[in-house]
């Protein structure tokens, strides 16, 4: 655990490297990784190779440019990957495969468990027709929204592709998270895919970095498309150091994560929110319209960085203990009892007054543990609220 005086829950992007990690980067080896020769990041791509059952593995600085890579390095301009509508490769990297590599995305709804059909794929599949783009593959991610993808399901969908002659990409973004949930080996976890995007930067808690593995062939035209994209780092073993340092201390470490995200999911569910149910290390609840505005000021009166909207996610990660999930939640419990207050029109709230705080005799009938001298819009938001 490596707890922050502020809690942050935007994404397990935030995460800080250790100690430890620290010390890891500072006594990298390093060379030139454009000529191949640094040796930490040699060191990482065989270790990752390895566990997950590939030839060989390539480094990149963002798993953004490494599902980039990837998909051109599997499709051709005027080709066709099938996709997620809810997938990172198709909705959260700004359509780069179509943007930069001219390769056509074909978008197909998401089941509630992250999966897609598989008789929507067989009806988004392309014949052999000049009117067509070229399906070529089928991409994946897992997770992916937080769930894990059915074992049973990726069986079945790699087959399907194989028998239809499509390559299979998984982008795994938070790969790890499934590995611990389900208590599989990473070769297991990646069975049927061709080629793999691997995060080290989330859950894992390297500052930055992903692998993406293959064949020796695959490898090879990703690493031109690599250089082509901008991704060519020189000493890159001070994050390849991160790397390896996450492999072998953080990852059965995520079931902590798991563990809170489940504790935060119950915790918003018994106040009444409407929360999905947690797999991994995400939590996705609803939060009332009028409740926005007021819930981001009193967040942010507790040091709690959050983004909030109807659909609101969490992260729970390496930088985010168990006490501070509590924190979270006394929060929330203390907001819905404020707004109680509010509806029962006790003085002071909402009742604009002298611009800057307002008095702490304003919150005096308030539930204790509330920051004192509220601002004015905060209270005025919560009178709002409570209409």
């Amino acid at each position: 655990m490596n707890p922050s005086p502020v809690i942050d829950l935007r994404s397990d992007t935030v995460t800080r490297p250790t100690a430890g990690m620290r010390a890891a980067m500072a006594a990298a080896e390093l060379g030139d990784d454009v000529y191949g020769d640094d040796p930490t990041v040699n060191r990482l791509q065989a270790v990752a190779a390895e566990r997950f059952g590939y030839e060989a593995a390539l480094w990149f600085p963002t798993g953004t440019q490494s599902n980039l890579a990837g998909l051109m390095s599997h499709c051709q301009r005027g080709d066709e990957y099938l996709v997620g509508q809810d997938a990172h490769t198709y909705k959260w990297e700004q359509g780069g495969a179509a943007v930069l590599g001219s390769i056509q995305p074909q978008p197909i709804s998401n089941q509630p468990d992250g999966s897609i059909a598989l008789p929507a794929l067989a009806a988004a599949l392309k014949p052999d027709d000049v009117h067509f783009a070229r399906t070529r593959l089928l991409a994946l991610e897992n997770t992916i929204g937080g769930k894990v993808l059915p074992p049973a399901y990726v069986v079945d969908a790699t087959r399907w592709a194989k028998a239809h002659g499509l390559a299979t990409h998984l982008d795994g973004a938070r790969l790890y998270n499934a590995i611990v949930k389900l208590g599989v080996s990473e070769a297991e976890a990646v069975a049927g895919f061709d080629s793999c995007s691997v995060c080290l930067s989330k859950g894992l808690g390297a500052p930055a970095g992903t692998v993406l593995l293959g064949d020796k062939a695959f490898v090879a035209q990703a690493k031109r498309w690599r250089k082509a994209l901008g991704g060519g780092l020189r000493q890159a073993g001070l994050l390849a150091a991160a790397g390896l340092y996450a492999l072998d201390h953080h990852v059965q470490r995520l079931a902590e994560d798991h563990a809170n995200a489940a504790r935060l999911g119950e915790g918003l569910a018994a106040l009444g929110f409407k929360v999905d149910p947690v797999q991994t290390n995400l939590v996705f609840f609803e939060i009332p319209a009028t409740d926005l505005a007021p819930l981001k000021l009193l967040l942010a009166t507790r040091n709690i960085l959050a983004t909030l909207g109807p659909k609101t996610r969490f992260a729970t990660h390496l930088d985010l203990s168990t006490e501070q999930v509590d924190i979270v939640i006394d929060t929330f419990r203390r907001y819905l009892e404020v707004k109680q207050h509010a509806a029962k029109g006790l003085p002071g709230l909402g009742v604009g007054g002298a611009p800057g705080a307002i008095p702490d005799s304003a919150t005096a009938g308030f539930p204790p543990g509330l920051p004192p001298g509220l601002p004015p819009e905060l209270l005025d938001a919560l009178n709002g609220a409570a209409r």
